[in-house]
């Protein structure tokens, strides 16, 4: 019998933000300022200049693959039954998307290999690993009691009442589920990884505040509550370590704080670059952008 699906989840799925007509504003997305703060060069080329870069790469391979064969379990385990789920042919689902984002991205790099076989077969063999252990232990990570798929892709903006310097900022939601019992939210960021994150990378900031912006828009998009939104980060990892004196495994979770403090620095981050690059009508200003990378050019 299938599970009554809960009002609130229901609006969400009705009403998604790519519903909204906002084809006339200028938009962002995180990954642009993430590549602002790598180096303003290399935005400026991208973003101003319109030069297409080729971010072509077997670990972008490797990642959407994943991702999509993950997604697709998650949505089955949800929509139908774990035992319908673990029907799926998984292992074909990541070597089609596989052979398919690699084939794109080849054509993309002037028909010219970026990976070599060995490494290629090498990624495909840690995949297969990955969603083995994916399947085999995804009670101990998900679970179906009172827990509804609110969306998988779910895009997410900031409400244009709020928007900076004319700007829309969108994202994209890799999972979001609804628990009825506690009436809170979490919103999955699926991340691969060689060997998983260490406490370094767990308080970089600029990883920290993609998660934290999304739950702020989504809070304000929907009219939730922050306080019933939960974040997490879902790192898979491709590598385990050998010769190893304690247990290991292929996944790890981590839900960076989110509170006030770490909201407004969020807030912070995301302004200083609008009020950065952008005038008040949302236009590119002109001035100097330096390249810090040395490759750019």
């Amino acid at each position: 019998m299938a599970k009554k699906i809960p009002k609130i989840v229901k609006e969400i799925q009705k009403n998604p933000p790519h519903e909204i007509d906002y084809s006339y504003q200028k938009n962002i997305s995180y990954s642009q300022i993430s590549m602002f703060k790598q180096c303003p060069h290399k935005w400026k080329l991208h973003y101003k200049d319109k030069i297409s870069q080729r971010d072509t790469s077997i670990y972008l391979v490797f990642g959407i693959a994943i991702h999509e064969a993950i997604q697709e379990y998650l949505t089955v385990f949800y929509e139908q039954s774990r035992a319908a789920a673990d029907r799926l042919e998984l292992v074909d689902k990541f070597q089609k998307t596989f052979i398919e984002v690699y084939q794109k991205q080849y054509k993309q790099n002037n028909n010219s290999h970026f990976s070599s076989a060995e490494q290629m077969r090498e990624f495909f063999e840690d995949g297969v690993e990955i969603l083995k252990f994916f399947k085999k232990k995804i009670g101990g990570y998900f679970s179906k009691r009172g827990t509804h798929l609110v969306g998988i892709e779910l895009p997410v903006i900031n409400v244009p009442n709020k928007m900076l310097n004319n700007i829309l900022f969108k994202g994209m939601l890799d999972v979001v589920l609804y628990n009825e019992n506690s009436d809170t939210f979490d919103i999955i960021d699926i991340k691969t990884s060689t060997r998983g994150w260490h406490d370094k990378m767990k308080k970089n900031e600029e990883k920290q505040f993609q998660l934290i912006l999304y739950k702020k828009y989504f809070s304000e998009l929907y009219n939730i509550p922050l306080e019933k939104i939960n974040i997490k980060f879902f790192i898979v990892k491709r590598k385990l370590y050998e010769e190893c004196d304690w247990p290991q495994t292929r996944i790890q979770e981590f839900s960076p704080p989110s509170g006030k403090i770490k909201l407004n620095r969020a807030n912070k981050y995301i302004s200083d670059f609008m009020n950065q690059v952008f005038d008040s009508q949302g236009k590119i200003k002109e001035q100097n952008y330096p390249c810090t990378c040395r490759y750019c050019e």
